[in-house]
């Protein structure tokens, strides 16, 4: 069983941003910490006003990828090492539980190609903002690192 590693952990971190007080995102969602929205099902529910401490901010992330992490472990039914495991946690972190479920990406995986599962996470690189989905250039960067990450060998 693969690991969720402190360099992929890092980068997720990189990625969201800390944000001690709730804010809404690009795509209108109320977040706090590391990119916490609730959505992992784990407190707290986030909105206007909440605010929490460093500390709270890396003990929800933790609990969060365990859940998003879970949800990885439960969807791939191939093998793939540590590096393939944190693309795929930061992925889901990211576009949410059934997105991954609904994926090519996820259904090229599970048929063994690794490869064509690796080009599919260009494709997530919109949010909806004001009602039609837009390409966003972080996105498009995150992407780019997930890919990178899932594409390096351990």
């Amino acid at each position: 069983m693969p690991i969720l590693r402190q360099d992929a952990i890092d980068m997720i971190k990189r990625w969201e941003g800390l944000r001690l007080e709730a804010y809404k995102d690009a795509a209108d969602v109320w977040t706090i910490g590391y990119g916490h929205t609730g959505a992992s099902g784990y407190p707290p529910s986030v909105g206007k006003g909440l605010r929490i401490s460093e500390l709270d901010a890396e003990n929800i992330l933790l609990k969060d990828l365990k859940l998003f992490g879970d949800r990885v472990d439960s969807e791939v039914d191939v093998t793939i090492n540590d590096n393939q495991y944190g693309a795929l946690v930061s992925f889901v972190f990211n576009v949410g539980k059934a997105a991954l479920s609904r994926s090519t990406l996820l259904r090229k995986l599970n048929f063994g190609d690794y490869d064509g599962a690796a080009c599919e996470f260009g494709r997530w690189n919109k949010a909806k903002i004001d009602g039609k989905y837009q390409v966003v250039r972080g996105l498009t960067m995150r992407r780019k690192a997930e890919r990178e990450l899932f594409e390096r060998p351990i």
